[in-house]
């Protein structure tokens, strides 16, 4: 069995923050894929990867997802939960609501090819068994950490960024979709195109634009403060479990 990867943001890089999930004895280190190599924090029984980079910030639209996946893979890696900031495209999804999806959209994305041949054309998707397993463990874990309501499914639509959408664009989104992201979709496809097992627990970080009242980039600021502690104190929970066991 390989190892547990865990993709995140920035925010869970937070300096003021001390946690478990990235425990002193957590070093950083090189992870050479095909592509290149990536910088991860490695704690042992997994690997955490901040998608955006360890001491820079990559926009959404310029993440290499076929680098970074690839990489873990070549680390020993064979599974990935991934952890997604989203804005709700619903209203009775408020903020600190977890939503582990159980599809996507993203058709106006550029391809995702971490290969030059057939290999390339996979079924796009979460993986069921790993989803199934990913929700179990965090709902069980959120009950003493507080951290909001564990919705099982719903679909991710993945724009490009990383300006925030319009009015218009999100009452289109909403008819089709209950959370709006900007990278999980990408990030799975590479995943997939791997082999690796891939699930997703995305955070409800705002309302997205028109959904709620406020300032979208405001309330995004916000709910991410808002979100920090009470994700972490879950993932600390959350990580050591699914880091044993097959995917």
């Amino acid at each position: 069995m390989g190892r547990l990867a865990i993709t995140c943001g920035h925010s869970l890089l937070a300096p003021d923050l001390t946690s478990t999930v990235f425990p002193a004895r957590a070093r950083r280190r090189p992870a050479h894929g095909p592509e290149g190599a990536v910088t991860a924090l490695d704690a042992g029984e997994y690997l955490v990867l901040p998608r955006h980079g360890l001491d820079c910030y990559v926009p959404p639209h310029l993440v290499d997802h076929a680098r970074n996946l690839g990489a873990l893979q070549a680390a020993g890696c064979d599974r990935v939960l991934a952890i997604g900031s989203v804005g709700a495209l619903r209203t009775d999804l408020p903020v600190g609501t977890v939503v582990v999806p159980d599809d996507f959209i993203a058709l106006d994305q550029p391809p995702v090819a971490v290969y030059d041949d057939a290999r390339g054309h996979v079924i796009a998707g979460f993986t069921p068994d790993w989803r199934a397993r990913v929700l179990d463990a965090w709902s069980r874990a959120s009950a003493s950490s507080a951290m909001g309501a564990v919705v099982d499914g719903g679909v991710y639509w993945q724009t490009s960024g990383p300006r925030f959408e319009t009015r218009a664009e999100i009452r289109l989104l909403a008819q089709h979709a209950d959370v709006v992201g900007m990278t999980v979709a990408s990030e799975c496809t590479a995943a997939n195109q791997l082999g690796m097992a891939y699930a997703a627990v995305c955070v409800v970080d705002n309302l997205a634009n028109g959904i709620g009242e406020g300032d979208v980039a405001e309330e995004f600021a916000a709910g991410k403060l808002q979100n920090q502690e009470r994700l972490i104190a879950t993932l600390e929970v959350v990580a050591p479990e699914l880091a044993t066991g097959v995917a």
